[in-house]
């Protein structure tokens, strides 16, 4: 049979070559938030394996938003000419390049995974961070600072300006990062905002800001090319951002104009209980794309071409992202290709086709 795994996926203007994904991935490589010669080879060995899409990972757009001092930005025009040329490589790959914009609010200003992770101390380079209320993420990380109108609308502003860098720098799709407890998914959860003005309390209040910096992005953006959206469907947590609430959110999200809900899920608070299994998060993508009628992309311990297949032939979701995956094996799309009878153009670069498998 001809594999959906390996058809083309289009949206707006862009044609995507296949529905494999490289999901945004954090390196917390860069210096100054500037990306190096690590993400050309990480990025671009992803693109010559075949993937549809390559989505770099979460790229704050002020220094204040890093999660990690070694994380990428997009906040001056040194880290946009950095860019570019891994995007113009990218992109000669026939792959499709996407880039997430973020702020990660009071999960920033914290140490690298494998340095521990806690928050960074005034002696080890700390910055000052925010959020929706003055509620720390855990007894590891520091107290935010809670947002002005002004300083909100100061960081919309700073997404606009990155998605205007995001489109000389060439990339082709932008997703907006509103999941995985950073700045936008604080401001929609109760269990992280706990204001008292119009952007706290109410479903309409809460989800007033990420809307306000979506609509921003989309009048941006060019009207060709797609806007994702990121979102943690649901926090794993009683009393918190749920599918329910997602739904109607994602309702708002497709009037202004966002093409594809990335449906992830927790990250909001440490004591999430997550019911982590092979596809636990699919029936999220799943139940949007039935109820809001948008495209969806399913991710979350993902991991053969077969779950994939089945996936999409349930028309669960559009796409699928992959993470530690494609860590594993970058040549994960061109390693299921023979496993599958699809007549069209293969994949494989001509330089690799005496390495290619036979089923």
């Amino acid at each position: 049979m001809s594999a959906k795994l390996l058809s083309p996926f289009h949206l707006r203007e862009v044609k995507i070559r296949n529905r494999v994904w490289m999901a945004p991935m954090c390196q917390y490589m860069a210096v100054d938030g500037v990306a190096n010669s690590w993400h050309q080879t990480h990025l671009i060995s992803r693109a010559v394996g075949g993937v549809g899409l390559v989505m770099l990972e979460a790229t704050a757009v002020t220094a204040q938003g890093r999660i990690t001092p070694g994380c990428l930005g997009l906040w001056n025009e040194t880290q946009e000419k950095a860019l570019q040329p891994i995007v113009d490589e990218i992109r000669g790959q026939n792959a499709t390049v996407g880039i997430q914009l973020a702020h990660a609010g009071r999960k920033a200003s914290s140490h690298k995974p494998w340095n521990g992770g806690k928050g960074l101390l005034s002696d080890q380079g700390a910055w000052p961070t925010v959020s929706a209320s003055p509620l720390a993420f855990s007894t590891d990380t520091s107290k935010p600072h809670e947002l002005t109108r002004t300083e909100m609308d100061s960081i919309t502003e700073s997404f606009l300006k990155a998605t205007e860098r995001s489109v000389r720098a060439g990339f082709q799709i932008v997703e907006l990062h509103m999941a995985h407890g950073y700045l936008l998914h604080q401001f929609l959860s109760p269990l992280s905002n706990q204001r008292t003005d119009e952007f706290g309390g109410s479903f309409e209040n809460r989800s007033r800001f990420p809307l306000q910096v979506t609509k921003a992005i989309r009048q941006a953006w060019p009207q060709n090319l797609p806007l994702f959206v990121r979102l943690s469907v649901t926090d794993w947590a009683q009393e918190g951002w749920d599918l329910q609430q997602s739904l109607v959110l994602c309702q708002e999200l497709k009037k202004i104009g966002v093409d594809l809900i990335d449906c992830s899920s927790g990250g909001l608070v440490p004591h999430a209980k997550i019911p982590a299994e092979p596809g636990y998060q699919v029936p999220f993508a799943d139940r949007i794309r039935q109820d809001v009628q948008i495209p969806t992309a399913a991710v979350g311990l993902i991991t053969t071409p077969h779950q994939i297949e089945d996936i999409l032939l349930k028309n669960q979701a559009d796409a699928v992202f992959l993470a530690r995956e494609l860590l594993r094996n970058p040549y994960f799309v061109l390693n299921a290709e023979p496993l599958f009878q699809n007549p069209g153009p293969t994949l494989w670069p001509d330089s690799y086709l005496r390495a290619k498998l036979t089923p």
